[in-house]
Parts: C-alpha cells; sequence; structure tokens
C-alpha cells in the first residue's frame, strides 16, 4: 500500500545547474519522504551532497537512470537550475513509475520539451509540481483575498518587470520572467494573445541576434522586451518588459491597477507589498498613503518570519505529496510551467510575425530555432 514515509531521491547537477535554490534540502527534510539515493554526473559534487543530505554514499550514482532503476523512488526533486537536462530526467522518472516530481523552473526551452514532459507524466499518472515559490506564498494569497474581494476595484491592467541586471533582455525574460508569467496568470487565468516588440541595440531582432543562452537556456536574443498580453477570461491587460540597463533597477515585481487602486508585490517566499487606495495611481511603493499587505492583513504586523526560497520549495514539495495522495493537481502543476514558457517564447514569435500571436503557440518549437 503507497503510504509514508515515502521513497524519495534527488538528481543534481553539480556546476551545471547544481541542486537549484535547495530543492535538495526541502525533499531530505520532509516529515513523509525517506530520502534514499540522489544522483550526480560529478564526483566530488555526489559526495558533497551525499555528506549535507545524510545519504549513505553507497546509494549515490553518477547516472539517474541507474539510481531510478534500482532504488525505485517515489518522488523525485529534479533540482539542476538549468533547463537543458529537465526534459530527460523528467521523462525518465516518469518512465520509472516516480508518481511525484519536483522541478526546479523555468520549466524547459521550448513547448514541444513541455509537452513530451507533461505527455509522460500524464501517461504515467504522475505529478509534477514547478518550484514558483512566490504562488504559494502567505502574502499572495492575502492579495488573491483583496483582489476577491474589490478591494482596489476591477483590474484594468498587469505591470511587471524581469530583474534587468546584467541578464536583461532575453535572459532575464526567461529566468526571471518566468515568475512573472505565472503571476499574472495567477491573477488574470490563461493568456490568449501576446503582441510583443524585441529589440537589440535600438533595432528589432534578426536572425544575426539570436545566441545560445547561458544555463542551457537555449536560443534567445534582444537586450530588450516590450510585450502586452491579453486573457480569455478578463478584459484586462498584463505588461512585461525587461531592458539591460547601466545600473540595476531593482523593479523586479508585479504591480496591479485596478480602477480605485493599486498593489504592488515582489517576488519570493514572503515578498514586500502594498495597497495603495488612489484610482490616480500616484503616491510612491512605500509612500504615506500606501499601506503593508502581510499574511495577517492590510496595514498588520507580519506574524510569521521573513524565510525564504527554501520555506517557498517546502510549501510546494508537502503540497506536491498531497496532491499525488488525494489524486489532484498541485497548486503549482507542469500545465503551469508550461504557459509560463508558452508566454515567454509568444515574445520571439510576435516579433517574428510583427504582430499578435495566439496562445498556446500553434508552433511548438522554438521560435529563435532554424
Amino acid at each position: 500500500m503507497f503510504q509514508p514515509p515515502y521513497r524519495a531521491a534527488v538528481i543534481g547537477r553539480t556546476g551545471r545547474g547544481d541542486y537549484g535554490h535547495d530543492l535538495d534540502r526541502a525533499i531530505a527534510e520532509d516529515p513523509r519522504l525517506s530520502l534514499v539515493a540522489l544522483a550526480d554526473e560529478d564526483e566530488a559534487g555526489r559526495l558533497a551532497a551525499a555528506d549535507r543530505l545524510g545519504v549513505d554514499v553507497g546509494s549515490t550514482y553518477a547516472d539517474f537512470r541507474e539510481m531510478l532503476a534500482k532504488e525505485k523512488p517515489e518522488f523525485v526533486a529534479v533540482a539542476p537550475r538549468w533547463l537543458d537536462c529537465h526534459r530527460e530526467m523528467v521523462v525518465a522518472c516518469a518512465g520509472a513509475c516516480v508518481r511525484g516530481i519536483f522541478l526546479e523552473k523555468p520549466m524547459a526551452p521550448s513547448p514541444a520539451d513541455c509537452d513530451a514532459m507533461l505527455d509522460s507524466c500524464h501517461a504515467a499518472h504522475a505529478k509534477l509540481a514547478i518550484a514558483f515559490q512566490t504562488r504559494v506564498s502567505p502574502i499572495f494569497d492575502r492579495v488573491k483575498t483583496l483582489l476577491s474581494e474589490d478591494a482596489i476595484g476591477p483590474v484594468l491592467e498587469l505591470r511587471g518587470r524581469g530583474k534587468e541586471d546584467r541578464r536583461g533582455g532575453g535572459e532575464d525574460l526567461m529566468v526571471l520572467g518566468s515568475h512573472i508569467m505565472d503571476l499574472s496568470r495567477a491573477v488574470l487565468g490563461d493568456a490568449s494573445w501576446c503582441f510583443a516588440r524585441v529589440t537589440e541595440g535600438g533595432e528589432p531582432i534578426g536572425r544575426g541576434s539570436v545566441r545560445d543562452g547561458a544555463e542551457g537556456i537555449g536560443p534567445l536574443a534582444g537586450d530588450r522586451v516590450d510585450a502586452m498580453y491579453g486573457f480569455e477570461d478578463s478584459p484586462a491587460v498584463a505588461h512585461f518588459a525587461t531592458t539591460r540597463p547601466s545600473e540595476p533597477g531593482g523593479r523586479f515585481d508585479l504591480r496591479i491597477f485596478g480602477e480605485r487602486g493599486v498593489i504592488v508585490m515582489g517576488t519570493g517566499w514572503m515578498p514586500e507589498a502594498y495597497l495603495l487606495h488612489d484610482p490616480r495611481w500616484l503616491d510612491a511603493p512605500g509612500g504615506e498613503g500606501w499601506e503593508r499587505i502581510t499574511s495577517a492583513g492590510v496595514g498588520q504586523s507580519e506574524p510569521l518570519p521573513a524565510g525564504g526560497l527554501l520555506d517557498g520549495n517546502r510549501r510546494i514539495l508537502a503540497d506536491l505529496i498531497s496532491a499525488v495522495e488525494e489524486d489532484r493537481a498541485p497548486i503549482v502543476s507542469g500545465e503551469d510551467g508550461r504557459a509560463s514558457i508558452e508566454m515567454i517564447l509568444a515574445t520571439y514569435a510576435s516579433q517574428r510575425s510583427g504582430g499578435p500571436v495566439a496562445l498556446p503557440l500553434e508552433d511548438r518549437g522554438h521560435p529563435l530555432a532554424g
């Protein structure tokens, strides 16, 4: 009978995505799991991880496929941050009858990769959860409650920006933009179209602009992205932008504009969030007109510790285990991960077509490939 403690394993890749944002620690610490094995192609990294996580050296593997076949884990953290390995690792986990897979974001380089991962999970009845920590934040829960209570009136538009550091542009879009895309969908539902402009040095990108992205991202282009999205079930639109500035802007957040006010929130497990009751949207965040939003409510002291990404990953993993036990979708599912990738790549598809493109994307390949 399927019951805890469940057999669990970790797949890492030292020097090529490592163990993500503590996905390995989350799976090692969950009381419903028993961490029995880990895989890492790098010997030194593998031994260090075994020591850190308390895994017997005899249960460590250079080949994750060998580990899956011999150890037969029921839950696996596919932890590397790099994207180029996600498809093969997730498909292998599903093929080995893993029940729950916890995957670092972003999901994969292309919609086709995401499709293959989800098809394999559906065929094996495996649940796939993505490490979007803000989606499970108690502060984001409070923001959603405020929106449902009409605290700022009907939502008119969303505005999000990437981190805009040295990665500003295409890399920022893929790595950090995935969080903003996911939050936009959590507020407005499924995106139905995208209209975007992607430029390099002020000029529209062309084939000569395409380069291989760092960290297994796949093809990318542009040092500036300006995108607008429409949604199936809302008249509101969402905007996302990123540029490579001379100085980092510190604008990595989502701003929700309503008829009677604004909500601004950052990202992460316990992000800063503020509410402004002003239809003019004038006061700067943190100014006199703004009220702090905490997990306890507007203007209330925060009763919870600050925490970090590990706390968010613990919450996602706990929900994944419950999702397997209850045979339901995780809060942050593989379908959510795929939708964020499609919103990201729709920017390139729109730039190439010279107009809006429909979502989901008809062409499942990467718009910059070929």
